[in-house]
């Protein structure tokens, strides 16, 4: 397996990203909230055996660019992600977005449909103005941020997160370089921004890929996605959580592999 770590100056600011996989249609895999790039490499290998894989850092994560003096709305990622692309020479990659990821990914495929080929959307938060708000509060996330960054949280993760011991650790490492102001700003966002707007815009083929004990994306939410899409396809993981991978990855890089084939 080919692994390169980047850099790349987009959009303004320095963007961080983890490539795998070389000579394959390119994928570009966009993370959620508090997940940089190296904690979603075990999936990026996994689809590099198909594709030639980019997982970004988003700002304010991982080692990209943060700080308060940047923007953190979807227009700012989604143009990130886009500069990325065209930065890198990328043909109308496919595009995965996980979580906030999703929601980044719709808003890229609305505006900029030029660098998108096909579109997969996984368990992407459905909040917005007059709509029921994100599951976890805003105080979860910058208490786990302030006790992993001193040293502490592994038990009370262990609690909450069913997952290996493996990503815990990365989760220990890397979670304190998600910004603050960064993670505060987006979970706002998730309810002052409307993605469902953006639907009826996109012209990709597009796979929405939602977990059934997720709490994010119901069957009916699922419904209404597809339903808005003009070429838009469903799929439950069954008795996978919000980090559909991290429960099921053979199912969830199946479900990849087979809508990108096709």
């Amino acid at each position: 397996m080919t692994r390169q770590g980047r850099h790349l100056l987009a959009n303004g600011i320095r963007l961080h990203y983890v490539r795998l996989g070389k000579g394959k249609p390119p994928l570009v895999l966009i993370p959620g909230i508090t997940s940089p790039a190296v904690t979603w490499e075990f999936v990026g290998e996994r689809l590099a055996e198909y594709n030639d894989v980019y997982i970004l850092d988003n700002r304010g994560r991982g080692l990209s660019q943060g700080g308060p003096e940047l923007g953190y709305k979807l227009d700012d990622y989604a143009k990130d992600t886009e500069a990325l692309i065209r930065g890198l020479g990328l043909d109308r990659p496919a595009v995965v977005g996980h979580s906030m990821g999703g929601r980044i990914a719709i808003r890229l495929a609305a505006h900029a449909p030029q660098c998108v080929g096909k579109l997969v959307l996984v368990d992407p938060p459905v909040t917005g103005p007059g709509r029921r708000p994100y599951p976890l509060p805003i105080d979860w996330y910058l208490e786990s941020i302030d006790n992993v960054s001193r040293g502490r949280g592994m038990e009370e993760m262990k609690k909450v997160l069913p997952w290996s011991d493996e990503h815990l650790e990365l989760r220990m490492e890397w979670l304190p370089t998600c910004d603050k102001v960064a993670i505060a700003e987006s979970h706002k966002s998730f309810h002052e921004e409307d993605i469902h707007g953006d639907l009826p815009k996109i012209a990709a083929e597009t796979f929405l890929i939602y977990a059934e004990k997720g709490g994010t994306v119901s069957d009916s939410d699922a419904e209404e996605l597809v339903g808005a899409l003009k070429k838009g396809r469903k799929q439950r993981i069954d008795g996978a959580g919000h980090m559909i991978p991290w429960d099921k990855l053979d199912e969830f890089v199946a479900a990849v592999r087979g809508f990108l084939a096709n």
